[in-house]
């Protein structure tokens, strides 16, 4: 099969009727695409694969199975939220399977990001085969590959378990329908798509999740102080943002936060909690601005935010005694911190 690439002549979408012109393009491809065949949809809850969901919806109706795969490497709430968003609410045929042990088994004493991304990545596939084993007609995959996933790949940047890390004997025809977008134009497509503003704005996720996030070989006690701490941060930093828009009246101004997270560093320190030495884990604070997220820069967080932020981390997480920010752009460092 022919690769899908992103022409050099393609204009950026940057309005809703570049945005409608688009669908009406890809619901015509994906009808002629999948026929009368089934498809798998992983379904993470994130912009990307959302996105898809619409289109795939748009163009083939009940033919799409949803899969929400919680691989226990998700943020806080975030299974809970994507069963109620997607089969109470959007009323999408959802399949949820929790992999949790299955994945956190595989990935027990493995350190480097790569191999994470590789473990996690097959794995993920393997779930999808066990899955399309229980139905009749599938025949395709669909992913939230987006160009910037491509670009990286290629470039040797990272590897992503929907664009490099895929098994040889990969049994299934991809279908990614918003392949050749950056993040800007699937945000303005899926606005298009009748979204709600909540999904559509929703903060980049990788794949991988937590898992790339938590640097170093992951334990149940290391995941869930990132957990907790991430939560931390995207409240304190969401109450932010919208405090700018109500002072503004835009949402992604050039004051706001685009995106932010928390990370978990392999390192340990000594502090003192009362009159008790510690030796406790570090938590490292990323919140950057960008476009098109192939290019970013770091946030210049206020410090009454980020005192705020660092506080609660060290007083509300269970084993962090110190916090760390994260000043670098996008070139050198990419804006996942692994």
């Amino acid at each position: 099969m022919e690769e899908i690439r992103r022409p050099d002549s393609m204009e950026r979408i940057a309005t809703p009727a570049q945005a409608e012109a688009f669908i009406e393009k890809q619901v015509k491809k994906l009808k002629e695409q999948i026929g009368a065949d089934k498809v798998l949809l992983a379904l993470s809850g994130g912009v990307d694969s959302s996105v898809v969901a619409a289109l795939l919806i748009r163009a083939i109706g009940k033919q799409l199975v949803c899969v929400h795969v919680n691989h226990g490497l998700l943020r806080k709430g975030e299974p809970e939220q994507v069963v109620e968003v997607f089969r109470q609410q959007l009323h999408a045929n959802l399949v949820y399977v929790d992999a949790t042990e299955r994945f956190l088994g595989k990935l027990a004493g493995v350190a480097d990001p790569e191999t994470k991304r590789k473990i996690i990545g097959g794995e993920f596939i393997e779930v999808f085969a066990e899955e399309a084993r229980k139905l009749d007609g599938v025949r395709f995959l669909a992913q939230g590959t987006i160009w910037p996933d491509i670009l990286e790949s290629e470039g040797g940047i990272k590897a992503h378990h929907n664009a490099g890390g895929l098994p040889e004997d990969l049994q299934f025809e991809l279908v990614e329908p918003v392949r050749i977008l950056f993040k800007d134009e699937v945000r303005i497509v899926g606005t298009a798509l009748g979204l709600p503003d909540s999904m559509v704005n929703r903060q980049p996720f990788p794949g991988p999740g937590l898992g790339v996030r938590c640097l170093g070989a992951i334990t149940r006690d290391r995941l869930e102080a990132l957990r907790e701490a991430d939560a931390i941060v995207r409240e304190e930093l969401d109450a932010y943002n919208e405090r700018l828009f109500e002072k503004t009246g835009e949402r992604n101004s050039e004051h706001s936060c685009w995106q932010y997270f928390a990370v978990l560093p392999d390192i340990k320190s000594v502090g003192v909690m009362g009159d008790e030495r510690t030796y406790d884990y570090a938590v490292a604070l990323r919140a950057v601005t960008t476009t098109d997220f192939m290019t970013a820069e770091s946030y210049d967080m206020p410090w009454s935010v980020l005192g705020t932020v660092t506080s609660r981390i060290v007083n509300e997480v269970k084993h962090v005694n110190r916090v760390f920010y994260d000043c670098t752009g996008k070139p050198p460092a990419t804006i996942e911190l692994e």
